[in-house]
């Protein structure tokens, strides 16, 4: 080997020095697109995978300890996300961690996705399925109180304290520049897309922020009149929770807003 080598000229030595790297960065670059998971499978709504619950503002993921377990009691299996730092940062760096989560469970061999984003986690959903090529993997998505369009409490937070408003804050303001992009791209037809809020929402203004062309949109009042839910309630609320299992489990996807309040 030495012998071949000192007998080969200097340029030669470098044309083959900076073939082997090629072919190291190529042997490199197929190792990560595997681990990337590059091919996505279409989700089948006759092939349930695991369910991911993305929790809203804040990433407080014990909001979603419970209705993760009546997830699992229904059997299937559930996880509740861990957003990125404090989870007040950048939506769409939330968006990659929920990608990340995705192309794992898809690497582990599921068949397809279910999600539940709740608040806010309803709009790092959104962006998700709008920039993602892993939401080919989305089978079923419901939302909780999610402001897809914005709340006004976001902006009023940056008017009264200025520097208090993070950027998943400025981010949710109604027509900010992140809420004006994603709105321009519609849902996949393909998802079936459940949409639930309360009008007794007070921390998502006007509560109907949650409604989503393309969805299957239904307040809470809807099917239990005389509800009284505020917005951290709907996680754990008898009827919301009740809805949220049977758009997961349900052979067919809800289609409509139920008939009567089961609480």
């Amino acid at each position: 080997m030495r012998v071949w080598w000192s007998a080969l000229s200097a340029p030669r030595r470098k044309l083959m020095v900076v073939l082997a790297v090629v072919v190291l960065l190529g042997a490199v670059g197929v190792g990560v697109a595997a681990t990337r998971g590059v091919d996505i499978p279409t989700a089948a709504q006759d092939r349930p995978g695991p369910v991911l619950l993305v929790p809203g503002y804040g990433g407080d993921r014990e909001s979603l300890a419970g209705l993760a377990d009546r997830v699992r009691a229904a059997g299937r299996a559930a996880t509740v996300l861990a957003l990125p730092g404090d989870g007040t940062g950048d939506l769409r760096a939330q968006a990659s961690a929920l990608d990340d989560a995705v192309r794992a469970a898809v690497d582990d061999g599921a068949p397809s996705v279910d999600l539940v984003g709740y608040s806010a986690g309803g709009v790092v959903v959104r962006l998700w399925l709008a920039e993602h090529d892993s939401g080919r993997a989305a089978r079923r998505v419901v939302t909780l109180g999610s402001p897809l369009h914005g709340t006004a409490l976001a902006g009023e937070g940056g008017v009264l304290v200025p520097g208090a408003c993070p950027v998943a804050c400025t981010q949710l303001t109604p027509g900010s520049t992140l809420l004006t992009e994603v709105d321009r791209k519609p849902i996949p037809t393909t998802v079936p897309w459940l949409s639930i809020w309360t009008d007794d929402d007070t921390t998502v203004r006007p509560p109907d922020s949650a409604r989503l062309t393309g969805a299957v949109n239904v307040a809470l009042q809807q099917f239990c009149p005389d509800a009284v839910v505020a917005h951290s309630q709907l996680p754990t609320d008898p009827a919301v929770t009740g809805l949220v299992v049977r758009a997961l489990t349900d052979a067919a996807p809800v289609d409509r807003a139920p008939t009567g309040c089961a609480r």
